[in-house]
């Protein structure tokens, strides 16, 4: 088994993905990740629609071309006037993206995350800002997965654009009235490289000690 430090060192968006169906028992260790997942008193207040049949991945796929196309408006306007090192990572994004929105339908496997605010303490609704608790009881899960999926050598990549066409997607997938969509996952085995090398910020640019501001050493 992987260093669980190296395995998060190196999960980044896969969006290129193969077609090749992924064998039921990696999926079902996948899936059993999700299910390890912390929550709010363990409510497990989630559901996993893992879609497979050609008709609803279609359906998604469309959805998801017409909803990326307007997501990368800005960035496929601003790339020629962009310097480098931006312009080349930004041209990389929008290139892979462009893969996934026009194959999305070909993806084996469509994870499809839903929840049910009824059964969340949701202690910060009332804050007069978004809220943002109740995903600690689904984005644990969401992250579980992505982990295995490096772990199985499959390629992922969370996007939430569909959250956008959420009644369609309700829809396509007869998802309950009082369910809601928030993450989407479409997993596979990779085209090229997968998972490697992640740029973040690092640590002392994150985290503050005792009091905001204050340098973490």
């Amino acid at each position: 088994m992987s260093d669980i430090y190296e395995v998060m060192s190196i999960l980044r968006a896969v969006r290129r993905l193969k077609p090749d169906p992924v064998p039921h028992d990696v999926l079902q260790r996948v899936l059993q990740a999700a299910a390890w997942a912390p929550t709010g008193g363990n409510v497990q207040p989630f559901r996993i629609v893992a879609v497979t049949a050609s008709e609803q991945k279609q359906a998604i796929q469309k959805l998801y071309d017409e909803e990326w196309a307007k997501y990368t408006t800005w960035h496929r306007k601003a790339i020629p006037g962009m310097e480098e090192p931006q312009k080349s990572a930004t041209e990389k994004m929008v290139r892979a993206g462009d893969y996934l929105a026009a194959n999305m339908h070909t993806t084996p496997v469509i994870l499809v995350f839903c929840f049910n605010p009824d059964n969340m303490a949701i202690t910060d609704s009332d804050l007069g800002r978004p809220s943002v608790v109740g995903g600690g009881s689904v984005y644990t899960a969401v992250q579980n997965v992505m982990l295995a999926c490096v772990e199985e050598g499959l390629g992922c990549v969370l996007t939430t654009l569909l959250c956008y066409r959420e009644a369609e997607v309700k829809a396509i997938l007869n998802i309950p009235d009082n369910w809601y969509t928030c993450a989407h996952v479409p997993i596979g085995y990779p085209v090229l490289k997968g998972h490697g090398p992640i740029n973040r910020r690092p640590v002392d640019k994150l985290v503050y000690a005792n009091s905001w501001g204050e340098a973490w050493s």
